[in-house]
C-alpha cells in the first residue's frame, strides 16, 4: 500500500527541559518526604515521576505510547529529542525500570500510537507513525510483519496527483477485533476510521469530520471494548469532548461522557483508564461512570507548562497525559506529552 508523508506539528525546542536523575522504586524524593498520593478510596496510587533509567546517549522526545508484555516489560513509545544522540524510537524497560534494549531508528519524530497484541504463543506490537502515515506490525523486538499506508482503496481519500494535494491522512491509534479485524484511526488527518481485516486488506471507511452521532473530530485513540454483551468499538472523539462507540462494522452506537480531552484507553478487569491531555487521567467503571480523576492540574495553560523546565511541573500533578496502561499488577504508566518526554508509575497503595 502506498506511503504517504504528511505534515504533522514539529517538536518545538523552546524550554526543553532535562530530565533529572531516573528515580529509584521506593525511595523517598532528595528533600526526604514521601512521594505524592494521588486519587482517594480504593483508587490510591504513589507517584514515581521520571520512571525508568535511560541510557546517557537517549532522551525523550514526546512520549506517546505505552504497553506491557506478557513478560512484564514496559514498551515506551516517543518522538526523540532532537538533542539525542541515539534516534531510536522504541525503548523497552523490565518491570522494576532497567533499561533492556531500544530500536525503532525509522519512527523518529512520528511515532505515536502503540498497541500490543498476542496472536497465537507470539506477542505482535502495533505502531502508527503520524508524520509518515504509517501503521506497523512487528515483533517486539522490532521486525516487521507488515505495512499499512495510505487508504487509497478508500472513496473517502484522493491521491495526490494533477495539481491537487491528497486528502490529509496521518493514524493516531488503533485497535483490533477479536477476528483481527484492524480499525485506524485517523485522528491528524480527515477524522476517518479506516477498517482491514487481519492480512491488512481494505473493508471499509467510516466516521468523518463532524459533530453529529457517526461523526468526528479527531479520533485520536481507538480501543475494542469487550466488557459487554457485544464487542464495541470506543472512540476518544477528542476534540467534540466525548466517547463514542460503534459497531464492528462502523455504525455509530452511542455515546459516553465525563471526559475533557480523552486521548486513548486501556482496561483491567473491567476498571477504564483514560488518560486526557487536559492533565488528568480518568478512571471509570463497566459503565463509563468516573471513579476518580488522578493527579487533575487545573493550574495555567498545560499547553505552555509542558514547554517548561521539569522544575516548574507540580509533584504529583499531571501536564499533557497521552497514553497510559495498567501492568499486571495494576499499577498503571503514564505517558505524557512535554518536552522532553514524561514517563510517571502509578503503584497501587490500596
Amino acid at each position: 500500500m502506498r506511503q504517504s508523508l504528511l505534515s504533522r506539528r514539529r517538536l518545538l525546542k523552546a524550554g526543553a527541559g532535562v530530565i533529572a536523575a531516573p528515580a529509584i522504586h521506593g525511595a523517598d524524593d532528595k528533600a526526604g518526604l514521601k512521594r505524592p498520593i494521588i486519587g482517594e478510596g480504593e483508587f490510591r496510587y504513589e507517584v514515581f515521576h521520571d520512571w525508568g533509567e535511560l541510557p546517557a546517549t537517549l532522551k525523550y522526545g514526546n512520549t506517546h505510547g505505552v504497553c506491557e508484555d506478557s513478560s512484564g516489560h514496559i514498551y515506551v513509545h516517543h518522538t526523540v529529542h532532537s538533542t539525542s544522540e541515539s534516534h531510536d524510537s522504541m525503548v523497552v524497560f523490565d518491570r522494576k525500570g532497567k533499561f533492556v534494549k531500544s530500536w525503532g531508528k525509522q519512527f523518529k519524530g512520528g511515532a505515536h500510537g502503540l498497541h500490543i497484541r498476542k496472536e497465537g504463543r507470539q506477542e505482535f506490537l502495533y505502531l502508527c507513525d503520524t508524520v509518515r502515515g504509517l501503521v506497523v506490525k512487528t515483533t517486539t523486538s522490532g521486525e516487521e510483519v507488515f505495512t499499512l499506508g495510505y487508504p487509497s482503496e478508500s472513496s473517502k481519500y484522493i491521491p495526490a496527483g494533477e495539481g491537487r494535494k491528497a486528502t490529509p491522512y496521518s493514524p493516531t491509534n488503533l485497535a483490533i477485533a477479536p477476528n483481527g479485524d484492524i480499525y485506524v484511526g485517523d485522528g491528524y488527518g480527515s477524522s476517518f476510521i479506516n477498517q482491514y481485516n487481519a492480512k491488512g486488506e481494505y473493508i471499509r471507511t467510516f466516521g468523518g469530520l463532524g459533530k453529529e452521532p457517526g461523526q468526528l473530530n479527531q479520533p485520536h485513540g481507538i480501543w475494542m471494548d469487550m466488557r459487554g454483551a457485544e464487542p464495541l468499538l470506543l472512540v476518544a472523539d477528542r476534540r467534540n469532548a466525548r466517547l463514542q462507540y460503534f459497531t464492528l462494522d462502523g455504525k455509530h452506537h452511542s455515546f459516553a461522557g465525563g471526559v475533557v480531552y480523552p486521548c486513548h484507553f486501556h482496561e483491567r478487569k473491567g476498571l477504564l483508564l483514560v488518560p486526557e491531555l487536559d492533565a488528568r487521567v480518568t478512571l471509570m467503571d463497566r459503565n463509563n461512570k468516573v471513579l476518580a480523576y488522578l493527579g487533575e492540574n487545573k493550574a495555567g495553560d498545560h499547553r505552555q507548562l509542558r514547554l517548561r523546565p521539569r522544575e516548574e511541573f507540580i509533584p504529583g500533578k499531571f501536564v499533557c497525559p497521552h497514553g497510559a496502561c495498567f501492568d499486571s499488577e495494576g499499577d498503571i504508566f503514564v505517558v505524557e506529552w512535554v518536552e522532553v518526554g514524561r514517563v510517571t508509575k502509578l503503584r497501587h497503595v490500596s
